[in-house]
């Protein structure tokens, strides 16, 4: 069982459990599953970039990305329907609490300049999005290996009914939210 999940079940239930006085214990809020995406614009003109991307978003999740490809053809972009466009990755389970894990301790504190993240990007169902402008923030990724530094967006799914248990749910688990 990893570290977090751990740290969920003997200290983050019961707290949540005092706040917002549950009925029922399936009512308490946990992660459901994180996604990892990377949109990559520039693959239209160099599919060697996916390539590459993909690899790293490997390293990164510890499984293997699926390529997504362009719903509909936007001429101005020179884009056509098909076209592979970037790359996403769900982690579930014991990968998706190691990944919270590493990315809390060890990435977000690595960001230049870093004094926390926005605690009002939850969308109102309780899941909270997060975009990283420079993928290299993650041990991974060897700085010397990569050709070009990409972005990516973080989606954290909760189960929460609303944004306020979202929160605090994703502050107990020790998200730096700015204060």
């Amino acid at each position: 069982m990893a570290r977090m999940q751990e740290i969920y079940e003997s200290e983050i239930i019961p707290k949540l459990q005092e706040k917002f006085r549950y009925k029922s214990p399936m009512q308490i809020p946990k992660m459901t599953k994180i996604i990892l995406n990377m949109g990559l614009g520039e693959a239209i003109q160099n599919i060697k970039i996916l390539d590459s991307a993909t690899q790293e978003l490997a390293q990164i999740a510890g499984q293997k990305p699926v390529i997504t490809r362009a719903r509909q053809s936007i001429a101005a972009f020179k884009l056509r329907k098909g076209m592979p466009i970037g790359c996403m990755v769900t982690l579930r389970g014991d990968r998706m609490y190691e990944f919270f894990d590493k990315m809390v301790n060890v990435a977000l504190p690595r960001v230049r300049d870093f004094r926390g993240i926005s605690s009002k990007a939850l969308d109102g169902r309780g899941n909270y999005t997060l975009g990283i402008k420079e993928h290299i923030i993650f041990p991974e990724i060897d700085y010397d290996k990569i050709d070009k530094i990409k972005g990516m967006n973080i989606t954290i799914v909760t189960n929460a009914q609303t944004d306020d248990e979202a929160r605090t749910l994703l502050d107990l688990m020790g998200m730096p939210f700015k204060r």
